[in-house]
């Protein structure tokens, strides 16, 4: 894709002798949100893994101009890439308003920060009312909040979620998912790995679905949506 924000070549993951992801290719473009689908053991957590350079990868990962193959993980953020990992991630320790402070240990705009986190509480106000309260004793909804906006608070050009639905109530998935649109109507670009296929789709405007390590289809979320193949595999009809 000419105006790939992000690109995959031939990425593979091994651990081991187990390979987790078998050289796939793909693409997101700037201002997309594309989901990734697929069974657990399928490779999507890998795939993100290896994006945010956290576990070692062959093949290319090619963001605009930049080589991430290259790069350790900890210079993503400055290049505009976050991942809100699997499980969430936060600092238990630590309160939710220093968890959110984490998020922009690179910046030094403190006029910025400061209205960045404005924008957060506005966007997500339990996190304001919860501001000194330890992240670790917040509800599980709670803390992918927090994970979702100690991300934003790098202000990053792509971010990476990784099953921000994982193990919550209907009612708090509904929110995060509301959060999601939000962030992607604001112009952030998301790749988003998430169990629920029929939300995923649902949301996202492509989406990717990946077996055994390989990317079977790629489609508009629509399209996948009406595949009998997607349907019969994972919307159970």
């Amino acid at each position: 894709m000419a105006t790939a924000l992000i690109e995959a070549l031939n990425l593979e993951v091994h651990y081991g002798g187990i390979a987790a992801v078998k050289g796939i290719s793909f693409a997101v473009e700037a201002g997309e949100l594309v989901c990734l689908i697929g069974a657990n053991g399928a490779g999507k957590t890998s795939t993100l893994k290896a994006l945010a350079r956290m576990i070692p990868s062959a093949g290319e990962i090619r963001y605009r101009d930049t080589r991430l193959d290259r790069l350790p993980s900890h210079a993503l953020i400055r290049q505009g890439l976050a991942l809100v990992p699997e499980g969430r991630g936060i600092f238990a320790r630590l309160t939710v308003a220093e968890n959110l402070a984490m998020g922009a240990y690179h910046r030094d705009d403190r006029r910025e920060i400061g209205l960045d986190l404005a924008r957060i509480y506005a966007m997500l106000p339990r996190l304001k009312e919860r501001a000194a309260q330890v992240a670790g004793t917040l509800s599980g909804g709670e803390q992918q909040m927090l994970a979702i906006g100690r991300a934003l608070m790098g202000r990053p050009q792509l971010l990476l979620l990784d099953e921000p639905s994982m193990g919550l109530a209907p009612l708090m998935v509904e929110k995060i998912f509301e959060v999601i649109r939000t962030v992607a109507a604001q112009g952030v670009t998301i790749l988003l790995v998430e169990q629920n296929a029929r939300l995923a789709l649902q949301t996202c405007a492509r989406g990717y679905v990946m077996e055994s390590g390989r990317i079977t289809l790629a489609d508009s979320a629509a399209s996948l949506l009406a595949d009998p193949r997607v349907r019969a595999a994972y919307l159970g009809e």
